[in-house]
């Protein structure tokens, strides 16, 4: 005990207050805390204007790559082995290599100017995990519908959902290597996605292409509730 006392005396002369660790001395090298930091982040006068965006879709339409290909964070991710309780619920013919699913939410944060940060959810696609879905778009400004050409009927739950509860969205056609490139109007006539919605053709594993997809969601629900 009284080695574990001489070594705390020894860090600093002025003895520390209990729960408080001492502070360094002159000489001790200080942390550059504002290194790496962003303008917003230095600036205390004012702050960033964070937003919530959901991503949603039919199941393995690609929402967990779409988070993970633009988080500036490490994603939260909530990804379950799937077992042959499911086979007769989640249809794999179009995504036969996948062997995990969202049994929650996923996660994600992106910075897309100095005032605006975009915190990105992303929602379970199977039915049973539906009951989820009012709590994750509750303080959103829009949602993004994720749809795959090859079973385009998997997304109409998403659309009809975001139409009933008037929350602004975009169909954002997630195009899978190896499959027909559709036009958007095409998507659009298929879907009867109103006039006024933007649909947009991207690859959720590309950063870049993710990004244009949020930026697209972001102008349309400004356009939608400007104030």
């Amino acid at each position: 005990m009284d080695s574990v006392v001489s070594d705390a005396t020894a860090v600093s002369e002025t003895p520390a207050l209990a729960g408080i660790p001492a502070q360094p001395g002159p000489e001790d090298p200080v942390l550059d805390t504002e290194e790496g930091a962003q303008d917003w982040q230095l600036d205390h006068s004012r702050a960033p204007i964070a937003t919530k965006i959901v991503v949603a879709g039919g199941f393995g339409v690609g929402k967990t790559t779409f988070v993970r290909a633009v988080s500036e964070i490490t994603p939260l991710q909530t990804e379950a082995l799937m077992t042959r309780a499911s086979e007769d619920t989640d249809d794999l013919t179009a995504t036969p290599d996948k062997l995990t699913t969202t049994v929650a939410m996923d996660f994600g944060r992106i910075t897309l100017d100095n005032d605006l940060v975009l915190y990105v959810f992303g929602t379970p696609g199977q039915q049973r995990f539906w009951f989820m879905w009012d709590d994750l778009v509750r303080g959103a400004i829009g949602a993004i519908v994720l749809a795959d050409t090859r079973r385009l009927t998997d997304c109409f739950p998403a659309l009809d959902y975001f139409e009933s509860c008037g929350l602004p969205y975009i169909v954002a056609v997630n195009h899978f290597e190896g499959t027909e490139l559709f036009e958007a109007d095409d998507v659009r006539e298929a879907l009867t996605v109103p006039a006024h919605v933007p649909v947009v053709i991207m690859d959720a594993r590309k950063r870049y292409s993710v990004v244009e997809s949020l930026l697209a969601m972001v102008a349309h629900a400004l356009d939608a509730t400007p104030e």
